[in-house]
């Protein structure tokens, strides 16, 4: 169980679309403790990070409702129950976070890995009986030992208990409305929710963002991303109805530069109504990154070399 260095972590710009429709992970057992368990996101990563310095974190990298997933899941529930705060567990759904399993370089779930003062260490693939995860978290606890890591977790107590900032104010019920509907799988009742609130306050960045993910969604529905990639390579560059869906696929799969790039190919090679259709329909990708993306920031600027 030999230390890495770090993987270069870079979560800005990322395009979560799964978690839009992704089902919540289940609580933690009845029977552990409140704060042993974490579910992480891109988000609050950072926080893993910075408390690995006083105690292990155990990581699960694992897929919700997936068989094996739940049976390592359940396991590691038990031992970090018996271990009373020696070490946390922060599971993180790959299906609503695939750039973490790409920052982990993980190929195949479930996947364990510990991070200690912010070090990944790798621990095991698949879903091993609990007798022989025992002794891998034992060598565990020893490492950290070696390394000065000996804190414990209150178990019992929420991380921050003593110093929670209030709670968040209730989403505005158009946004409210188009979660609900995409939690129910109703992604028309989505871009009608969303497009209300832009309806009502055109300079909601919270619901174009969220009206350009779900369109997306609808716009790759059903499609056999191999098959359409694999057109849009031998089909020619300006093929408007070979290279948009191939893009989206792109997009879609945080795969930004290549998506964009394709666009800009076909805008340079097309004319009028096609060019305008490229143009808009790359606009609407950038709206799934940041601003300040660099693959956004670059395409941005081809975009205008594009054009003029």
């Amino acid at each position: 169980m030999t230390q890495q260095p770090p993987p270069s972590i870079n979560l800005h710009g990322a395009v979560d679309l799964s978690a839009l429709a992704a089902p919540p992970p289940p609580p933690p057992s009845a029977d552990t403790p409140a704060g042993l368990v974490l579910d992480v996101t891109e988000e609050t990563f950072n926080d893993v990070v910075q408390q690995s310095n006083q105690v292990p974190v155990v990581v699960l990298l694992w897929q919700v409702g997936e068989g094996q997933s739940i049976q390592l899941n359940t396991t590691l529930q038990t031992l970090v129950t018996e271990q009373a705060g020696k070490f946390v567990l922060a599971r993180i759904d790959v299906a609503a976070n695939p750039r973490l399993a790409q920052v982990f370089q993980v190929q195949a779930v479930p996947a364990a890995l510990a991070v200690i003062k912010g070090q990944p260490v790798p621990l095991f693939q698949g879903a091993p009986a609990a007798e022989q995860v025992r002794p891998v978290l034992d060598q565990l606890l020893q490492l950290a030992q070696e390394q000065g890591v000996t804190g414990t977790v209150d178990a019992g107590q929420e991380p921050g208990a003593d110093d929670q900032e209030p709670a968040e104010p209730p989403l505005p019920p158009h946004i409210q409305a188009a979660y609900d509907a995409i939690e129910a799988d109703d992604l028309d009742g989505a871009v009608a929710a969303f497009e209300g609130a832009i309806a009502e306050n055109p300079a909601d960045a919270e619901a174009v963002a969220g009206l350009a993910q779900v369109q997306l969604l609808q716009r790759i529905g059903g499609l056999d991303p191999a098959q359409v990639l694999q057109h849009a390579t031998e089909a020619p560059a300006g093929d408007l109805d070979a290279q948009l869906p191939a893009a989206d696929l792109e997009v879609a799969g945080g795969r930004l530069a290549e998506g964009f790039a394709r666009l800009l190919q076909v805008i340079r090679v097309t004319a009028g109504e096609d060019k305008e259709r490229a143009r808009v329909r790359l606009l609407e990708l950038f709206r799934l990154a940041a601003d300040d993306a660099p693959e956004v920031v670059k395409a941005r600027r081809d975009l205008a070399i594009a054009l003029y």
